[in-house]
């Protein structure tokens, strides 16, 4: 029997303890499981429950207290500031519930970006942001800028410049927190695309049981620990 391959991201009994004494709060309280490459993961849980937590921790965003967190088998603990700042860079992209784009600049201006800051020759630059606009849907709207967009497509515009790196993981926050009912599917259904399409493993943090049947697999967080570990049966796009 072959051995299993390397997983994408590994959670090692980690633990995210805030404050110390009578004011400690143990957001994550020994965590482990694993995510191979192209998965969908919803992450579920009450509010303090430690899902947003770990999906921080998973981000590189936040150090844990205690435990391993391995990526591509990598200890994260291990890195300098600059050495994960890189791993966020080349191998992570990041959606919101806020959009969080730039309001006077366009949507192909925005989702180049992350392609500056790689110092990625314009002509390249520009050619991948358009790529990945029509790859969301939006190619006949990358000269508009976000207050002539609708809340979904300003959302769309966010997803295609987490993607236009082409990242290893995506990991979404309640991204479909600000959006009505017909915009929540459209974006779940172009989430659930871009995992099939382009093997992008993703990671979302949902309130909505609706919006987590996307997902191919449910952690279901409570109290720092993990209650359920579900595999879903995946709703069609």
């Amino acid at each position: 029997m072959s051995p299993k391959a390397t997983a994408l991201v590994e959670l090692q009994d980690l633990t995210k303890i805030y404050g110390s004494g009578e004011s400690e709060v143990r957001a994550l309280a020994g965590v482990s499981f694993r995510i191979d490459p192209g998965e969908f993961v919803a992450v579920m849980g009450a509010s303090g429950s430690g899902k947003s937590t770990c999906l921080n921790m998973l981000g590189c965003l936040d150090s844990a207290t205690s435990g391993r967190y391995l990526f591509c088998g990598l200890d994260v603990g291990t890195l300098s500031i600059d050495q994960l700042a890189l791993l966020r860079r080349n191998y992570l992209g990041f959606v919101f519930q806020g959009y969080n784009l730039l309001a006077r600049t366009s949507a192909l201006e925005n989702v180049e970006l992350p392609l500056v800051y790689r110092r990625v020759p314009a002509a390249e630059r520009q050619q991948s942001a358009i790529q990945a606009l029509q790859d969301v849907g939006l190619g006949d709207r990358m000269h508009h800028v976000p207050s002539e967009l609708s809340g979904g497509q300003q959302q769309r515009v966010a997803i295609a410049r987490a993607i236009v790196t082409s990242p290893q993981m995506l990991l979404a926050d309640e991204p479909t927190g600000n959006l009505d009912s017909a915009r929540k599917v459209e974006i779940m259904k172009l989430l659930q695309k871009l995992n099939q399409d382009r093997k992008i493993t993703i990671v979302m943090v949902t309130h909505e049981t609706d919006m987590a049947a996307f997902a191919t697999r449910t952690l279901h967080f409570k109290d720092g620990l993990i209650e359920r570990d579900l595999v879903s049966e995946k709703v069609s796009a």
